[in-house]
């Protein structure tokens, strides 16, 4: 009786459940087809598999993926003969970075076959039942669970303490990632007196190495792609590989920030625990301390795990984290044993699949929206539609080469889904509804915010806005050029800078000289109020202090001026290569492109970007308009103050980095006398991968190009030495 009022506890769909057909799309069985086809999927899975556990950057969805798989499979069952132990349908799944200390797991953790449809499930229940031996007066029992869309781990504990935590990896190496484990709030340190009870010597001179997934929520995953579509960057593609690529990262500073958590839900070897099934494997679970998924339920019949996963299809927009399917196991742990494993996959589990919920919808216009970084980004305005339990209208189509790759045209009859159940995606659209006379959408010629000309730099996706004044992006200039390595305005802090954009006293960076007034200032509201519930202002001395800064700023020199303007790819240490070669503002406007790239340690590609800043009237003026108020726009020329030590050593950057941008990275590099290049070549001598490095990490690797994390990079500027 204990166990089943826990039971009812761990249930979020109740006891009862109402029986609803759940269909799917069932590929259809392959007809005989020529080796060569095997071989293409196989080379197809392999390349997506790898970009999605290595790589962290699924190149098709899951549906597409599991489609392919299946067509695989199906041609294996009727030429067996194909099969090889190098053909995708034998191996288990994930790779192994060469980032991290290699761990050799206690046992292989294995994938897991799919059902793509109820029909493919109940045909495997029923083998099942058959292998065991099931009756009407002696079924089966099993535990159903929801799948839940995250990373694999494996958590070892020696005498009741975690020691370390692993990828799944292939299977049978995953990647040690203990320091990052660490950082989930979730994950014991220690295993709770309840759950040691049930354990061999009370868990001392025992070692239990625990399984489960490592998942990101979904408000977590929509604030974490926010903030990568406000900074211009590319956006992760669902939450499992958000959670990928921030557990799996050397800094745990980064994985600390990024509000994971964990699901755990089997165990190496069940021998040192006192349990007999994975019902009260799950129980123990939760009395050591583990965080355990509470929807669960154990069923007797094919009608109440039919029941419990079209519960779950139905509810699962309303879970705080994405699942992609049901996995049901037989519960009793000899029988378990007793059915063994595939080359692959326990024959005593399966995971039922859920379709992809898309809907159709009209395309009525794509509209541009300028980011605070000045990347202008196409998104798509459609006609309202639910899906996944949440009407949708609106969803970034990121950048024009996506929009050419979807082919879609406003008036199109589009495919909307959520992307990991949350993010609204543009799936594609229907060709035979296309409108005789739509036309592609072509990106502006001009900012929408401001009118001034749009650049997109060679090599680049994105179309910017390079204009200083426009307002779309007047809030981070502005706090750009106060910051410490800028201007260094003390007092400005972004809150101050926000509210005096929002009551119209700032909009470029020469209005803190020729415009802000220490009246003005002091009569800014904090946002706060008094007791008495008047407005509070920032005061007369605070507006003092802070205009004593202004005044004091104007004299940084030419160096922090070009810095704080925000010119592309010009980080503090390029900005400094200017201005001590060219001298003054007017030296440098009046140099050419090619004046510019043959300082050493610049280039051409941020040659072009300043004298592209430089063509933009616009930005003229506000650098006319600091010159009339005082600020100082020359500097004194000095020798470069570091040693060339990395001259003829060529860096590709690649990822995301968390301390540097990688323009600041480059400057850096350049600095100290190295070559920054874009592409990865035999020549490279290191490579820098920050989160979610793409395909220039795939190519070093596969040259073999020694690869170095951020670490590695923050010692090298430090020290201006490169590792042997």
């Amino acid at each position: 009786m204990a166990k089943d009022t826990v039971g009812t506890q761990l249930s979020l769909f109740g006891d009862l459940f109402d029986e609803q057909p759940v269909t799917a799309e069932k590929p259809a069985p392959a007809a005989k087809v020529p080796a060569a086809r095997w071989a293409e999927l196989n080379g197809i899975l392999n390349q997506a598999a790898y970009a999605y556990y290595a790589l962290d950057a699924p190149e098709m969805t899951d549906a597409e993926f599991d489609r392919l798989l299946q067509e695989l499979l199906a041609i294996e069952k009727e030429h067996p003969e194909l099969v090889t132990p190098d053909s995708y349908s034998q191996r288990i799944g994930g790779y192994v970075s060469q980032q991290f200390e290699e761990v050799e797991h206690a046992a292989r953790m294995y994938s897991m076959d799919d059902a793509m449809d109820l029909d493919e499930l109940d045909e495997w229940l029923e083998r099942t039942d058959a292998a065991l031996g099931a009756s009407e007066a002696n079924p089966v029992a099993y535990t159903c669970e929801l799948k839940i869309d995250g990373l694999g781990v494996a958590l070892t504990y020696r005498d009741a303490h975690l020691v370390r935590a692993a990828t799944r990896g292939n299977g049978v190496v995953g990647e040690n990632v203990t320091d990052n484990i660490r950082t989930i709030s979730d994950v014991p340190r220690s295993l709770a007196q309840e759950g040691l009870a049930q354990v061999d010597g009370g868990g001392f001179g025992t070692s239990i190495e625990v399984r489960g997934e490592v998942y990101m929520p979904k408000e977590s995953f929509v604030r974490l792609n926010e903030e990568a579509d406000a900074a211009g960057r590319s956006p992760f593609a669902n939450p499992r590989n958000a959670a990928a690529g921030s557990l799996r990262q050397k800094d745990p500073r980064i994985t600390a920030a990024r509000d994971l958590a964990t699901f755990v839900y089997a165990v190496a070897d069940t021998a040192p625990l006192h349990v007999a099934s994975q019902w009260e494997f799950l129980l123990w679970l939760k009395a050591a301390g583990f965080s355990v998924n509470p929807n669960a339920r154990r069923c007797r019949s094919a009608a109440e795990v039919h029941a419990f996963c079209a519960d779950a299809l139905a509810h699962r927009g309303d879970l705080p984290y994405d699942i992609d399917g049901v996995v049901v196991k037989v519960d009793s742990f000899a029988s378990q044993e007793a059915l063994g494993f595939t080359a692959r996959a326990p024959r005593w589990a399966i995971a039922y699949k859920f379709p992809p919920e898309e809907k159709r919808t009209v395309l009525r216009e794509i509209r541009i929206q300028v980011g605070r970084t000045g990347v202008l980004t196409p998104v798509a305005e459609f006609d309202p539609v639910l899906v996944s339990g949440s009407t949708i209208a609106r969803a970034t189509l990121h950048n024009i080469d996506e929009i050419r790759r979807k082919d879609v045209r406003v008036g199109d009859t589009i495919v909307v889904h959520k992307a990991g159940d949350v993010i609204p995606e543009v799936v594609g659209h229907v060709p035979e509804l296309r409108p005789a006379d739509s036309v592609d959408f072509e990106m502006p010629a001009r900012c929408p915010s401001c009118g001034s000309a749009v650049v997109r730099e060679e090599g680049e996706v994105a179309y910017r806005c390079v204009s200083i004044d426009c307002p779309a992006q007047a809030v981070e200039r502005l706090i750009h050029w106060g910051s410490r390595g800028a201007m260094d305005i003390d007092g400005l802090g972004d809150e101050l800078i926000k509210r005096m954009v929002d009551q119209g006293l700032l909009s470029d960076v020469a209005d803190f000289y020729d415009r802000l007034d220490g009246e003005s200032l002091a009569n800014v509201w904090t946002g706060r109020t008094s007791v008495a519930g008047e407005r509070i202002v920032v005061g007369p001395v605070i507006a003092a202090k802070v205009m004593a800064q202004v005044e004091e700023s104007k004299r940084r020199g030419l160096a922090r001026v070009l810095f704080g303007v925000g010119i592309r790819h010009v980080g503090a240490n390029v900005a400094k290569l200017l201005a001590d070669h060219f001298g003054s503002l007017e030296a440098l406007m009046l140099a050419s492109e090619e004046d510019i790239a043959a300082i050493d340690g610049i280039g051409p590609k941020i040659a072009a970007s300043v004298r592209g800043f430089f063509s933009v009237p616009e930005n003229v003026a506000v650098l006319e308009r600091l010159r009339r108020a005082g600020v100082v726009l020359e500097e004194e020329r000095t020798a470069p103050e570091r040693p060339q030590t990395l001259a003829g050593l060529t860096f590709v950057l690649t990822g995301a980095l968390e301390r540097y941008t990688r323009d600041a990275a480059g400057d850096a590099l350049k600095a100290l006398g190295a070559k920054v290049s874009g592409s990865v070549s035999k020549k490279t001598s290191y490579v820098i991968a920050g989160e979610a490095a793409g395909s220039k990490l795939a190519k070093a690797q596969q040259l073999g190009v020694p690869v170095l994390d951020e670490d590695a990079l923050i010692r090298i500027i430090e020290t201006g030495e490169a590792p042997a």
